[in-house]
């Protein structure tokens, strides 16, 4: 899941206010503001790697404002969640914004777009991202239809039955694990973050170091555990443990689209699609009556979405990514 770094780590210009003249490495008497952008200084870097401490912070203390004695998925609970939560997120574009007017990086494409919101190539960005992340999942939903009582028409026919989509629309827990974690952990930890995390480290580190904020927030949950003594001490940080790990590897997942596609909703409904999935059941998946067929589409899931990850995020798909080449002209640095 490389994303390869163009020159100099980033295509952002961190330009000085009031600042004119040839930028470094262009040729004598070029125009000002060619050649090549300089790489954001340790300054910036410092500021963004703060901003993106508070984001982690803020979004994890707004569950915790509340104070309230009962589990997370008491409705209540979950209804007060949102509030906050919603809260932190709306205002977190303030973050990027203020870390721009603070560094003088100030890139030519405007926040909404530098966030993933835009309408250029949204419905590829939309639906190649889902598709690739289901291909990724070909052994699991494979056998949640040998397993599924139903037959699959029956299940074409619930998922466009309006009174299905009440219900859950209904249902607080479903809303939280499909709607409100994903948008708002996306737009926090993935549309807010890169923007300040590239210019300085490039797109590469950028996709590994983003995470690490998001399994590093969703230990929080260990609080819960150990308050209302859901298993041992042990147990419980193995784990929280592994939930770190594999919530950093998706999170990676959902930095690379990010960058390569420039659009939010891409991740979100991947976010959306893997809450509703859940971790693969492979331990299942070995002792399944049917294992000898449901194995291979394990192995062939796996493999097509590695020959498929490149070309099905092909940046001119989407018309470009902004997180990576704000400047008119300047070399998109996460093709």
């Amino acid at each position: 899941m490389a994303v390869s770094e163009a020159a100099g780590g980033s295509s952002w210009a961190a330009a000085a206010p009031g600042r004119a003249g040839p930028a470094p490495g262009a040729a004598p008497g070029a125009a000002p503001g060619a050649g090549p952008a300089p790489a954001a200084g340790p300054g910036p870097c410092w500021a963004a790697v703060l901003a993106c401490l508070s984001l982690a912070c803020s979004y994890v203390g707004s569950l915790y404002v509340w104070g309230s004695p009962l589990p997370r998925d008491h409705p209540s609970v979950i209804k007060r969640r949102f509030t906050s939560v919603l809260v932190v997120s709306g205002l977190s574009p303030a973050f990027v914004w203020l870390w721009k007017e603070l560094t003088g990086i100030k890139p030519d494409t405007p926040l909404p777009a530098l966030l993933g919101l835009r309408l250029e190539g949204l419905v590829p960005a939309t639906l190649l991202p889902l598709l690739l992340t289901m291909i990724l999942f070909l052994g699991p939903l494979i056998q949640l239809s040998m397993d599924c009582p139903w037959r699959w028409l029956d299940g074409v026919r619930v998922a466009f039955d309006p009174r299905f989509w009440v219900l859950c629309l209904g249902d607080v827990r479903w809303l939280r694990n499909q709607v409100v974690a994903p948008l708002t952990e996306e737009l926090v930890f993935r549309a807010c973050m890169l923007p300040m995390l590239v210019p300085c480290t490039g797109p590469g580190p950028a996709v590994l170091a983003c995470p690490l904020f998001f399994g590093v927030a969703h230990f929080h949950h260990v609080i819960e555990q150990l308050r209302f003594r859901q298993g041992s001490v042990g147990s419980i940080f193995m784990s929280a443990a592994f939930q770190f790990s594999y919530t950093a590897v998706f999170g990676a997942y959902t930095a690379f689209l990010f960058l390569r596609t420039g659009h939010l909703a891409g991740p979100v409904l991947c976010h959306s699609f893997c809450n509703s999935m859940g971790f693969p059941a492979v331990g299942a998946a070995l002792e399944h009556p049917r294992r000898r067929a449901l194995l291979p589409c394990y192995l062939l899931g796996v493999l097509l979405f590695l020959l498929l990850l490149h070309p099905l995020t092909e940046p001119a798909f989407f018309g470009g990514a902004p997180a990576c080449a704000p400047r008119p002209g300047a070399p998109p640095a996460c093709s």
